[in-house]
C-alpha cells in the first residue's frame, strides 16, 4: 500500500525543499512527488559598500549588513523566500546594468547551481531509506534543469514516462501547461498539450491503479481559479474577481481515462480537492514565499483504491 506525499511549486525556496525531503520520514510516506516549478524567479544582489559593509534589498526592504554573520543570515533568508542571493561589487552591478544578457546567463548559472545542490541534498537525505522520489519540472522551469535532475542517484525525473509507485500503481507526469500570459518555458496550445498527454498513456494501462501528476489543473474544477488580469497583467478588483485558467486538455484527459488520482499545482491559491467523474483531483497549493510547504498525503490500497487522503500545511 504505497503512501504518497505530494507537493508542488516550491519556486526555489530552500526551506520548502528541505521540508519536502523530510516529509517522507515525517509523514511515513513511501513516495515523494514534486509536481513542478522547482526553480526561483529572481536574483537578489548583496552589494559591497565602500566601507566594507554590505547592503541587500528583499521585498522592497533595505538591509544593512555589518559583518559576515549578518550577510550569511540574509543569504539564508533570501534563499528561503525562493530567490537567489549573490554577493556583488559595484563593478559587477555596472556590468549587469550595461548588458542584460549577462544577467540572464548569471541567473541560469545560479539556478542550476542551486538545483545541483538540491539533488546532492536529496541523495544524502534519502541514501539510507527506501523512499522513492520523483520530480517533474513545471512550466516555469528551464529545460536545462532536467539534465541536472538526471544526475541525481535518489531522484527520478518523471516527465513524460510511466513510473512504478508500488503494488502495481503507476504514475504519469508532465510539467507542461496550457498557454499563460507570461510565456514560460513549457507551454503548449490545448491541442498540442492533449497530444502530449495521449502519447504518454501506456498500452493497456490499468486506470484504476493510475495516478496523473499533471502540473496544470483541469479547467473549471475550482482548483484552477486565479485573479482576473487586465491587458497589462495587472490584477483586477484587488484579486476578488476569479476566473478559471486551468487546462481543458487536462480536464478532457481526466474525464476520458478516469485515473484513480490526479495531482496538480500551478495555481498557488487553488489548494483543494475535486471529483471529476471517478477521479479524485488534488491541488496541493503553494505558500513558498512564506517558507511554508503545502502538500497532500494519499494512501493507496490495491483493493480500495484511495484508502485515505489529507491536505497538509507545514
Amino acid at each position: 500500500m504505497p503512501r504518497l506525499f505530494f507537493a508542488t511549486d516550491v519556486h526555489g525556496s530552500e526551506i520548502c525543499w528541505k521540508k519536502f525531503l523530510n516529509a517522507g520520514k515525517f509523514y511515513n510516506a513511501d513516495v515523494l512527488i514534486l509536481g513542478g516549478d522547482m526553480t526561483g524567479k529572481a536574483l537578489v544582489p548583496i552589494q559591497q559598500q565602500p566601507d566594507g559593509t554590505w547592503k541587500g534589498v528583499l521585498l522592497q526592504q533595505e538591509f544593512l549588513l555589518n559583518n559576515e554573520d549578518q550577510v550569511r543570515e540574509f543569504e539564508k533568508r533570501v534563499g528561503s523566500r525562493g530567490y537567489y542571493p549573490f554577493r556583488a561589487t559595484a563593478e559587477m552591478m555596472q556590468e549587469f546594468r550595461a548588458d542584460p544578457k549577462k544577467v540572464e546567463e548569471f541567473f541560469n548559472q545560479e539556478m542550476l547551481r542551486v538545483v545541483a545542490q538540491w539533488m546532492e541534498l536529496a541523495d544524502s537525505k534519502l541514501a539510507d531509506t527506501s523512499i522513492k522520489c520523483f520530480v517533474s519540472p513545471g512550466n516555469d522551469d528551464d529545460f536545462s534543469v532536467d539534465d541536472v535532475v538526471k544526475q541525481a542517484k535518489r531522484v527520478t525525473l518523471a516527465e513524460g514516462i510511466a513510473v512504478e509507485l508500488g503494488d502495481g500503481f503507476q504514475m504519469l507526469s508532465t510539467g507542461w501547461s496550457n498557454v499563460t500570459p507570461w510565456k514560460t518555458h513549457r507551454e503548449a496550445s490545448e491541442e498540442d498539450l492533449a497530444k502530449k498527454i495521449n502519447a504518454m498513456i501506456p498500452p493497456n494501462a490499468h486506470m484504476q491503479k493510475m495516478v496523473f501528476n499533471f502540473h496544470c489543473p483541469p479547467y473549471g474544477s475550482n482548483l484552477d481559479e486565479a485573479a482576473m488580469l487586465d491587458e497589462n497583467l495587472n490584477v483586477i478588483d484587488a484579486g476578488r474577481s476569479l476566473v478559471p485558467v486551468g487546462s481543458k486538455a487536462v480536464r478532457d484527459a481526466i474525464l476520458k481515462y478516469q485515473p484513480l488520482l490526479s495531482l496538480h499545482g500551478h495555481i498557488h491559491e487553488g489548494k483543494g480537492t475535486a471529483r471529476l467523474g471517478k477521479t479524485l483531483a488534488i491541488n496541493a497549493g503553494s505558500l513558498y514565499e512564506q517558507g511554508v510547504l503545502q502538500g497532500a498525503i494519499v494512501e493507496l490500497d490495491s483493493k480500495k483504491g484511495i484508502k485515505s487522503y489529507q491536505l497538509t500545511t507545514g
